[in-house]
C-alpha cells in the first residue's frame, strides 16, 4: 500500500497554522531529555550504569522490531517488548490556558497524542495532568471530512457525532485511540495555533506514569515538523550528548526547529533524503563502510538479497543501537576484529556480539559510514561502549529487518534535516557546548 500523502493535502494542513505569537527568525530550541538522565521523570536512581545499558539495549531491540513491522518485515528478532518507543523526552504545553505535556520525542511517529479526559481506559498517569478538552478555549475536534482526517488514511474511523477517530498501535499490544483535534501548542514561549494532534480517550500502553504520550517528529504530513512548516521551513536539527557518561548526566541534548542553526563549513557533509513509503521515516542511502583504508561495499552486499539499494537505511534518534544486515555485519565485525586484534569476550547482557576485554580505543581503526555524498567518520567512543568495567562492545548489531543508523553513532554530531531540500547533514560538534543551538 502506498502511504504517501498528496502534496496538496500536506499544504492544506500546514497552511492552516498561524504564525507563532513569539519567535525569532532563527526558530526555537527545546531540550531533549534522555530518559535515563537524572533530569528525566523516568530516571531510576537505583539503576546502575549496567542496568541502564541493559534496559536501553532491550528498548532498542523492541523499537527496531516495531519499526520493521511497520514496513512489513517478517521479523526474526526476539526481544522483551518495551512500550516506550523512544529515548528522549520533550516538555511542551497544549491548550489555552496551556497544560504541560511530557511526551516521548519520536522520529518514528507522525501523529502527536496525549491522554485526555474523559478517559475510559487510560494507563496510570501521575506526572503531568491529563488534558481536558472542555477547559481549553482553543480546542477543536476534527470532523470526518476534514483534511487532517484524510491524512490519517487507514488509522481512522468516525463516531456518531461525525468526529474523526484515530488509532495508533505500537506492535506490543499498546495503542492509543481517541478524537483527532486541533489546539494551540507551546514550545517554551513560542506558541502555534491549530496544530493537529490526537486526544486519547482509550490508551492501553506500557508507558511510564510520568509520560503523557508521543510527540511525532517523523516525515509525514501530521508530524510536528510538517505542521510547523510555514515557520520552520521543514528544518530541524539536534545535537545529542552521551547519555551514559556521568560527566554529562546533568545536561540535556537540544533540538532546534527552524534555520537558526549554522550547519556549515568544511566539516559538514550532506546526503539526500530518499522519498519512500511510509513517509514517516528518514531514509538515506548507505554506499559503504570503511575500516581504515579497507572499503566494504554496503550496496553491493545488500543487493544480493534483493533489497532496494536506494534509501536502504533510516536515520533514527530513538533507536540506541545501529542495525545492519546480518551478512554485511559479518564482514564489518570480521574486519574490525582483524584490525583490533584484542582479547574478545562475551557481552554480559547477551545482546552485543563483538566485545573486548580491556579495550584501548586507540587500537580501533577509523570507521567511516559513506552515505551518498557524505562520509561520516564515527568517533571510536561512539563505536565501542563500555558496558561494564573492563568490557567494551561494538554498538552495531546484525538484523535481517530494517537497517537503522542509531543514536549512539550520532552522539556529538549536529544532525540537521531539511525536508524542503530533501537532505540530512552531519557536522562533528561538541554537543555539551550547544546550550541553545
Amino acid at each position: 500500500m502506498n502511504t504517501l500523502i498528496p502534496l496538496t493535502l500536506f499544504l492544506t494542513i500546514s497552511g492552516s497554522l498561524s504564525k507563532p505569537s513569539h519567535h525569532d527568525h532563527g526558530g526555537f530550541t527545546v531540550d531533549l531529555i534522555h530518559r535515563d538522565s537524572p533530569l528525566s521523570p523516568l530516571y531510576n536512581p537505583t539503576y546502575s550504569l549496567t542496568d541502564r545499558l541493559h534496559n536501553a539495549f532491550h528498548r532498542s531491540m523492541s523499537r527496531a522490531f516495531r519499526l520493521s513491522k511497520t514496513l512489513g518485515f517478517a521479523s526474526k528478532m526476539e526481544a522483551d517488548i518495551f512500550g516506550i518507543p523512544g529515548e528522549y523526552i520533550m516538555n511542551i504545553q497544549i491548550g489555552t490556558p496551556p497544560v504541560q505535556v511530557l511526551g516521548i520525542a519520536d522520529t518514528g511517529s507522525d501523529l502527536t497524542w496525549a491522554q485526555c479526559e474523559p478517559c475510559k481506559n487510560c494507563y496510570k498517569q501521575v506526572g503531568p495532568p491529563l488534558l481536558v478538552p472542555a477547559s481549553s478555549s482553543t480546542y477543536h475536534a476534527q470532523s470526518c471530512q476534514s483534511k487532517a482526517c484524510e491524512a490519517l488514511e487507514d488509522n481512522l474511523s468516525c463516531d456518531s457525532q461525525n468526529i474523526c477517530q484515530y488509532k495508533m498501535s505500537y506492535g506490543d499490544r499498546s495503542y492509543s485511540t481517541g478524537d483527532l483535534a486541533m489546539d494551540t501548542f507551546w514550545f517554551g514561549q513560542t506558541s502555534f495555533k491549530h496544530v493537529v494532534f490526537g486526544c486519547g480517550h482509550d490508551n492501553n500502553a506500557t508507558f511510564n506514569e510520568n509520560i503523557s504520550g508521543i510527540i511525532g517528529l517523523g516525515g509525514g504530513p501530521l508530524s510536528i515538523i510538517n505542521q510547523l512548516n510555514p515557520v520552520i521551513q521543514g528544518k530541524f536539527s539536534y545535537c545529542l550528548i552521551s547519555q551514559f557518561n556521568d560527566t554529562t548526566s546533568n545536561q540535556t541534548s537540544k533540538i532546534h526547529f527552524g534555520d537558526g542553526v549554522n550547519i556549515s563549513g568544511p566539516s559538514v557533509v550532506s546526503t539526500p533524503l530518499v522519498k519512500k513509503a511510509p513517509s514517516t521515516y528518514y531514509y538515506v542511502t548507505l554506499e559503504s563502510v570503511s575500516i581504515g583504508i579497507r572499503d566494504l561495499s554496503y550496496k553491493q552486499s545488500i543487493s544480493k538479497s534483493g533489497v532496494n539499494e536506494e534509501g536502504n537505511i533510516i536515520v533514527d534518534s530513538g533507536t540506541t543501537l545501529t542495525y545492519l544486515p546480518s551478512e554485511f555485519y559479518s564482514y564489518l565485525s570480521s574486519g574490525l576484529a582483524n584490525a583490533i586484534d584484542g582479547v574478545t569476550t562475551k557481552d554480559p547482557n547477551g545482546i552485543l556480539e563483538l566485545c573486548y576485554k580491556d579495550l584501548y580505543l586507540s587500537r580501533v581503526p577509523t570507521v567511516t559510514f559513506r552515505f551518498t555524498g557524505a562520509d561520516v567518520v564515527i568517533p571510536t567512543v561512539n563505536m565501542f561502549l563500555e558496558v561494564e568495567e573492563g568490557v567494551s562492545c561494538l554498538t552495531i548489531v546484525p538484523s535481517d529487518d530494517l537497517a537503522i543508523f542509531g543514536n549512539l553513532l550520532q552522539v556529538n554530531f549536529m544532525v540537521g534535516f531539511d525536508l524542503v531540500n530533501q537532505k540530512v547533514s552531519f557536522m562533528p560538534t561538541d554537543c555539551t557546548k550547544c546550550t541553545s543551538l
